[in-house]
């Protein structure tokens, strides 16, 4: 499973660089508000960071055909890592067909069900965003959406990558992973809990007792 930061904030996307996680940026209007900064500032730090092999999501903020095209376009126009986020209606859709013909990637973002998942798909979506925790919060099972995805996209063999999306906490990671999504992009604070283990802690506190327990003679000069 690949791992993408979802966010746009530049010092949490360089330390999830420095542990060696990092395979991906996702960013949308909300994010990029958050830093303050303009808009291509942001995107194009996060972009020379990744360098070419590491994708960077950009949202698009038109809504009918004519305009999204047009901004994917410019936006695609600031680095070969970058994918084009496109919401899930009739007029993105259309978009995405476009654009990926043109060879422009893109990612369908906003997608709640399984048939708006087939639609990326047969439209040539590179990637398809289904956000599991927005389905959480109203009672249904997000991550059910993930399986019907993966199992949608293997009866076709589509192409399309599937990034888990509005992931919330550890366990949405996990059960995607053993559902074989290709990528979870992860909020730096679930990034970072999913080190934590109590049992980690204890063992190498444990650990490290014994170990100052030696006489310092019994200790290479190496490991003291």
């Amino acid at each position: 499973m690949k791992f993408f930061l979802d966010t746009a904030n530049i010092e949490e996307i360089k330390k999830a660089d420095d542990w060696g996680l990092l395979d991906g940026v996702t960013t949308n209007p909300t994010l990029v508000a958050k830093t303050g900064k303009p808009f291509l500032k942001v995107a194009e730090e996060i972009i020379n960071l990744l360098g070419e092999n590491r994708t960077v999501s950009l949202e698009v903020v038109a809504t009918d055909y004519e305009g999204m095209v047009k901004q994917a376009r410019e936006l695609a126009k600031l680095g070969p890592n970058v994918a084009v986020k496109i919401p899930m209606t009739p007029e993105g859709i259309k978009a995405v067909k476009t654009l990926s013909e043109e060879g422009i990637k893109t990612n369908v973002t906003l997608v709640f069900s399984p048939s708006q998942a087939l639609l990326a798909a047969k439209a040539g979506a590179t990637y398809v965003s289904p956000f599991v925790g927005r389905l959480d919060d109203i009672s249904s099972e997000g991550i059910k959406l993930i399986e019907e995805i993966v199992t949608i996209y293997n009866n076709y063999g589509f192409n399309t990558e599937i990034i888990v999306a509005s992931v919330r906490h550890p366990e949405h990671v996990r059960l995607a992973a053993l559902l074989g999504a290709d990528i979870a992009t992860i909020p730096f604070a679930v990034l970072e809990k999913l080190f934590k283990h109590p049992l980690t802690d204890i063992g190498l506190e444990r650990f490290l007792k014994d170990w100052n327990s030696l006489p310092e003679d019994f200790k290479p000069d190496f490991l003291r």
